[in-house]
């Protein structure tokens, strides 16, 4: 099931927040900076961006202290790096369509290694439109559903809150927005008492590429890592249904 898949790649990456809290925190301050200086300044309260950001640190347990000083830094003397959103694309091994957010204060660098590492692991880095009409942008809430909510509950939940659907999963459920409506969404869901494990706008794959052999996996996963933790990565997405992985912890 798609959601079941979806779910997993969350929860993965959940994990990995655990595992890196230090760099993450430092993605979500870059985000934090944007969204200051270009969504009216550092009150949230008139500043519905930075809303946004500030309910993404939350779910990734990132410190109140740390957060308010990341807003009083961009707010302040400006004398941070002056950070810019781009995109870049291409395929993977076995042509699995990539999207890499990152967000970098030298555009030359970032460009240069992030070619670089499509093609050390097995890839080919595209123009600017290559692959990106192959996934739609959505609102994506996951919320935790401790309080076992059935299916006919969480849609209801969902929809009360403006929400175009819902997908529940083992104590949690994956709400989608469109990207319009996001902000006003999670507000009412965080209004209604939710816990959220994750909120933010994604890029969808509107098809996935079944990828089974297991070398090709091996190289797929390998890219996607390699390409995710570069230090100006915010995001990364991809087309590919992997096979779930198996808990390296057991």
């Amino acid at each position: 099931m798609s959601g079941h898949n979806k779910w997993s790649t969350i929860k993965h990456k959940k994990e990995k927040t655990d595992a890196q809290r230090g760099k993450i925190f430092t993605k979500i301050g870059r985000e934090i900076a944007i969204a200051v200086r270009e969504g009216g300044g550092g009150d949230p309260s008139v500043n519905g961006r930075l809303r946004d950001v500030i309910a993404k640190a939350k779910a990734a347990n990132m410190p109140n202290d740390n957060i308010q000083r990341s807003i009083k830094k961009a707010a302040g003397e400006g004398e941070g790096a002056n950070y810019k959103e781009i995109s870049y694309e291409g395929y993977g091994p076995g042509g699995v369509a990539i999207v890499v957010e990152l967000v970098t204060d030298n555009l030359n660098r970032s460009s240069s290694e992030v070619r670089h590492l499509f093609d050390k692991y097995g890839g080919q880095m595209g123009a600017n439109g290559c692959v990106a009409w192959m996934f739609e942008r959505k609102g994506v809430i996951v919320i935790d559903n401790a309080k076992g909510l059935d299916e006919d509950e969480l849609m209801m939940l969902a929809l009360d809150a403006g929400a175009a659907d819902v997908e529940p999963g083992e104590g949690s459920a994956v709400i989608y927005t469109d990207p319009a409506d996001f902000t006003v969404v999670r507000q009412n869901l965080e209004n209604a008492g939710c816990t959220f494990l994750s909120a933010e706008r994604e890029l969808i794959a509107k098809q996935t590429v079944d990828v089974t052999d297991p070398e090709m996996v091996e190289k797929v996963r390998r890219i996607i890592d390699m390409l995710d933790d570069y230090d100006d990565t915010q995001a990364i997405y991809h087309n590919a249904n992997l096979p779930e992985e198996e808990d390296e912890d057991d």
